[in-house]
């Protein structure tokens, strides 16, 4: 019955490795030649982005258990075309974090542009804008998005995986920045000592 739920599970967890390989510009530079290490990281870049991207919107909206956070629960909204209806304390929690997570990812892709948000090839540090906050605001915006989504929608298991995707989101920011110290060197700690990695205002800390 929720066979699509673990699908789209493993489909997230499938997109790891995958990114993994991504980043590792300069091993894959050294491995294949220039040219062909740089073709290969954006085929791995892009297949791993577009995986997480759909495996997460699978997990959303496939068949699971619906909760009901126990405040107002007679009071809701009915969506008629799709027969649907959702608590408006929910229709609230989730605006709270889908609205930041939309503007994040947007001003992330922004900050980078679509194709280096696609096949994680950056070019330079980027240190303004959204990137002056956090060090890695795109998933930062997808954790908020993951959790708006979840109260959306009232998918039960898609809130329960919310502790996991943190774990996997803090282990593709570490694998990341082991990879663009490689590139950037100095430029980079530099960057990671002044600025939190995905919680705001958390200046002393390298590493959260």
């Amino acid at each position: 019955m929720y066979i699509l739920f673990f699908v789209c599970l493993l489909g997230v967890i499938a997109a790891i490795p995958l990114h993994f390989m991504s980043i590792e510009h300069l091993r894959l530079q050294k491995k294949y030649g220039n040219e062909e290490g740089v073709k290969i990281s954006e085929i791995y870049g892009r297949l791993s982005a577009y995986l997480l991207f759909f495996s997460l919107i699978g997990i959303w909206f496939s068949c699971q258990p619906k909760f009901t956070v126990p405040i107002f629960q007679n009071l809701s909204i009915l969506i008629p075309v799709v027969n649907f209806s959702i608590p408006w304390i929910h229709l609230i929690i989730s605006a709270l974090f889908i609205l930041p997570g939309v503007w994040l990812l947007s001003n992330s892709v922004r900050g980078l542009s679509r194709r280096v948000s696609e096949t994680h090839r950056p070019e330079k540090v980027i240190t303004a804008g959204i990137y002056a906050v956090v060090r890695h605001p795109q998933h930062l915006g997808w954790l908020s998005t993951h959790v708006g989504f979840s109260f959306l929608l009232s998918a039960w298991y898609s809130l329960l995986f919310t502790p996991l995707l943190v774990g996997l989101l803090y282990l593709i920011s570490r694998k990341e920045e082991e990879e663009l110290i490689r590139e950037f060197g100095e430029e980079y700690e530099k960057y990671k000592k002044k600025t939190p990695m995905l919680i705001p205002g958390l200046r002393n800390n390298v590493t959260i």
